[in-house]
């Protein structure tokens, strides 16, 4: 039987059988009558859809002075984010609500779309700020296949790993090869965009779930000097892009040409430290309103809340990215089984890895890679990945209570 059969029936008999976990695990029938609203982690679903609110606003006042100088409509920012969060809503919500084990059985079709929709955006997408991954959909919509990707990655993975745990003659060792070369493709057709940031996720990501997963600490050592080994190569043999180059560049010396790759690391500096402790107020940004810092409604985004918001308001985002990444922890924590562990890990490692290399770059201390601030950023396919990789969050966490209250 093939691995996705494996996959696929012993889904289907957990499920029959009121069973939660993998093999040997037996819990009691789900509680259905336990209303919805009770059963949900209201700290990991509040926290994403307050930062997800605190963004709107955020890129209201960075693209309103735009829009007014355009004669545009200055709510268009706005009204399209709004629209994409309630899209992302929707999509959780579905992602939520289907039984997590099911996902564990199609985990191989969710993976191969994403490396299609990655094929797809090389053949017919649009090249924007240098890499070549969106999809024109019309009426204003781009999709981005590698944030649907990063989904699809922590299933795929996840999968695979539980799988192998299920055979007690499984070797550890073997399971980075395996990983391996299941994120090959998609890392290998992120990188020819080029998307260094996401490609980075990626890394980050794989990591994360191999520690948890068991893989002995030598293999995770191992890949660690190999990526280091690696990004030094590719600057050596000028694999990467000049304009990614001069992010690098200018990351060990901002000051070396401010009138070029330097700029907006300087001028998001400028406009974070003009905050103060309590902010200018919203919409009242002078390097906000003066639109002297670029992708502000996106990668910079954080610079909004540096300068309107100030101290205070920028740690209160971090403070909720915090409590969110904590809740997850804890939902991997108490999961019954291995594969609800490892995808909440997944998701864990794909936010705080991006979290941190975001308000990072605008602060100065990271390398501007183009990643944009979880539930905070302007973008419609971030939003969605984001919102989705919360409602595999909640899903795993319903099942757990699920199987606590079985017992």
């Amino acid at each position: 039987m093939t691995l996705l059969g494996r996959v696929a029936a012993r889904a289907g008999a957990s499920i029959a059988g009121g069973g939660l976990g993998g093999a040997g695990t037996r819990v009691g029938p789900l509680r259905d009558r336990e209303p919805l609203w009770r059963r949900i982690d209201w700290l990991i679903f509040g926290s994403a859809l307050v930062l997800s609110l605190l963004g709107s606003l955020l890129v209201w006042s960075a693209t309103r002075p735009r829009l007014l100088e355009a004669g545009a409509n200055p709510q268009a920012y706005l009204q399209r984010h709004l629209l994409n969060l309630a899209i992302g809503l929707a999509l959780g919500a579905l992602v939520a609500v289907v039984d997590y084990r099911m996902l564990r059985a199609y985990a191989p079709v969710v993976y191969v779309g994403s490396c299609l929709g990655l094929v797809a955006v090389l053949l017919v997408g649009t090249t924007i700020n240098g890499a070549h991954s969106w999809i024109v959909v019309g009426g204003g919509f781009q999709l981005q296949p590698s944030e649907f990707a990063k989904v699809a990655l922590v299933v795929g993975m996840a999968m695979l790993l539980a799988e192998r745990r299920t055979h007690e003659n499984a070797r550890r060792s073997a399971d980075v090869p395996l990983v391996l070369a299941l994120a090959a493709v998609p890392l290998g057709l992120v990188m020819l965009q080029p998307d260094a940031g996401t490609a980075m996720v990626f890394v980050f990501t794989i990591l994360g779930v191999l520690s948890v997963a068991g893989v002995p600490a030598r293999w995770i050592a191992g890949l660690v000097a190999a990526g280091v080994l690696a990004a030094v190569l590719a600057v050596q043999l000028h694999v990467l892009q000049a304009y990614q180059l001069d992010r690098f560049r200018v990351f060990t010396n901002p000051d070396a040409n401010t009138s070029g790759a330097a700029y907006t690391v300087v001028q998001a500096r400028i406009a974070i430290g003009a905050g103060g402790l309590f902010g200018t107020g919203l919409f009242h940004g002078t390097q906000t309103n003066g639109k002297f810092v670029p992708e502000q409604q996106t990668d910079f985004v954080f610079t909004v809340a540096g300068e309107e918001l100030g101290f205070l308001g920028a740690g209160g985002i971090i403070l909720l990215f915090a409590i969110l990444l904590w809740r997850a922890l804890r939902v991997a924590g108490r999961s019954p089984d291995m594969f609800g562990r490892l995808v909440a890990v997944g998701v864990v490692s794909w936010f705080a890895f991006q979290t941190f290399v975001n308000i990072g770059m605008t602060l100065g201390i990271m390398p501007v890679t183009g990643l944009p601030l979880p539930f905070v950023s302007y973008g419609g396919s971030a939003m969605f990945a984001n919102w989705m990789a919360i409602g595999l969050l909640l899903n795993v966490q319903m099942r757990q209570r699920d199987a606590e209250g079985g017992r």
